[in-house]
């Protein structure tokens, strides 16, 4: 049943009291939607604007509004018909509209992001300036369209959504107007990044290319090498965009797609540039280019591109050579051509102590985790994924490197674990018993995490996510009650349904999805 504002209000007060009282669950909830910087002390509007982005709205006013004008039942409705949109989750957007097929009908947003053409035309037709207000505050209507899914459901609707870009732009909307990753965030994200690298929609990304789109937005390039495919990443290219600065040739490392690292440097990318800023709060996933291809266990035919390509044998990261991280990360086919030419092959007791473990062995004793330089210390979190490499991990963790570390986003590697999708390696480092409580810098949990890794994780089709929330959730885990609504992939959605009916006593409400 959806509760009313009133017990929303009353569910605030009762989070604060808890919260106060230092209970761990309450906690959990407002570390998952931090209202304020840590330590900074709340007030009562920041336990409703919890309560609010808990209830899938950007914040506490956004929530009353749409209540006070819809009431709560359909107001509730139409947010989880939006975010499903963007997600797409199609069969929940099918029975959403199945069960009110006028869900839609009266709100500009929805009508963008379902292509509804002959409604979104009159709302213009009406109020032109519709073309240039934030939807929510928050949205330009050219991020809506671009960031729905709903193409990949009805691409006969492609002309239609086509008619309604073109209509936004004579009606004056901007065509490189952001939005914000998240309310209150300052970092922009463009219409363009969310139609090619978000929805993976090829005809408005050509579309708005071809209408004067920035192709260095700093963030299209990077994420079309995530796609599986290089229609994205050619588009872009076509149309202008510069790999300098992008760190998209490392970020194609992740994927060992040499075509796509071979477009980039055609297109003017050097492989040994790496930028290390941050963008949007974020460190940078990737690392030079020869460190890259030790750590991600890269090719010959990758690591010969690079080095044909003019790889510095010897640039140092984190004070590190190429070769040392080759040997610690175990890539034995690399630290070879990088000796063959002459590299620096130097290593410090702790390198050679971990190539040893890279090697198979296992050495006597154990290491001093404070005395691993901050380039290996989170090695663990860095190779799970890799396949094969789950004996190399059990040997890392013999050998006394630390096994539940946050990254610099605060993942643990139980967590990224889960997010890819690797059972096994999230079984054994359940063995080890991490810490099932901590929240990432994300506000995601374990179980959170393991969801969005279900939607967003590129090679989620190849994973197993219903096997990583059982032994989650075997764990003792809390399984909000909004989680059963809001997961997008039906196998998951059907199977934390199915948990939640045998284990009623593990659902909570609060808490994110």
């Amino acid at each position: 049943m959806t509760k009313s504002l009133d017990q929303l209000r009353r569910d605030a007060k009762a989070l604060r009291k808890a919260y106060e009282a230092r209970e761990l669950r309450a906690r959990q909830r407002i570390a998952n939607y931090p209202p304020r910087p840590e330590a900074t002390a709340l007030r009562h509007s920041d336990y409703l604007h919890v309560i609010a982005r808990e209830n899938s709205f950007p914040s506490w006013p956004a929530l009353k509004f749409a209540v006070d004008l819809l009431g709560m039942d359909k107001a509730a409705k139409r947010q989880r018909l939006k975010l499903a949109l963007a997600q797409g989750h199609f069969t929940a957007v099918s029975q959403l509209l199945a069960d009110a097929s006028d869900l839609a009908d009266g709100d500009f947003g929805l009508c963008l992001a379902l292509y509804r053409r002959a409604d979104v035309l009159e709302f213009l037709d009406q109020t032109p300036k519709l073309a240039t207000q934030l939807i929510g505050d928050m949205a330009p209507p050219l991020t809506i369209l671009a960031r729905s899914k709903w193409i990949h459901h009805a691409p006969e609707l492609s002309q239609d959504m086509l008619d309604i870009a073109n209509a936004l732009l004579e009606a004056g909307a901007y065509i490189d107007l952001g939005a914000p990753v998240y309310y209150g965030n300052d970092y922009k994200l463009s219409p363009l990044y969310f139609a090619i690298g978000h929805s993976d929609n090829m005809v408005l990304g050509q579309w708005l290319l071809e209408n004067g789109a920035n192709p260095n937005d700093g963030e299209s390039l990077y994420h079309s090498t995530e796609l599986g495919h290089h229609k994205g990443l050619q588009l872009l290219l076509d149309h202008g965009a510069d790999p300098k600065g992008t760190n998209a040739l490392l970020r194609a490392m992740d994927f060992h797609d040499t075509t796509a690292v071979q477009m980039l440097l055609d297109h003017g990318a050097k492989v040994d540039e790496f930028d290390g800023t941050h963008v949007g709060g974020e460190a940078p996933w990737v690392v030079p280019a020869l460190h890259q291809a030790a750590r991600r266990m890269s090719s010959s035919e990758m690591v010969e591109l690079l080095l044909k390509n003019g790889a510095d044998l010897n640039r140092p990261f984190e004070n590190t050579t190429p070769y040392a991280y080759a040997r610690v990360f175990g890539n034995v086919s690399l630290a070879r051509m990088l000796k063959e030419r002459g590299a620096d092959t130097a290593l410090s007791e702790i390198e050679t102590a971990l190539s040893v473990v890279a090697d198979g062995v296992q050495p006597p004793g154990t290491l001093d985790p404070d005395k691993i330089p901050d380039a290996y210390r989170n090695i663990i979190r860095m190779i799970l994924h890799i396949p094969g490499k789950l004996d190399h991990v059990r040997r890392l963790v013999a050998a006394g490197v630390e096994y539940d570390r946050p990254d610099t986003e605060g993942l643990t590697p139980v967590q990224v674990a889960g997010w890819e999708g690797l059972p096994d390696v999230m079984e054994y480092l359940l063995s080890l018993k991490p810490d099932l409580t901590h929240v990432n810098g994300y506000g995601g949990t374990l179980l959170s995490t393991i969801i969005h890794g279900s939607e967003n994780c590129p090679q989620r089709s190849d994973r197993n996510y219903t096997r990583c929330l059982s032994l989650a959730l075997r764990e003792g885990v809390a399984l909000p009650r909004r989680a059963l609504e809001l997961a997008s992939q039906d196998a998951v959605s059907e199977f934390l349904s199915d948990w939640a009916e045998r284990y009623p006593e593990q659902v909570v409400d609060g808490g994110v999805a």
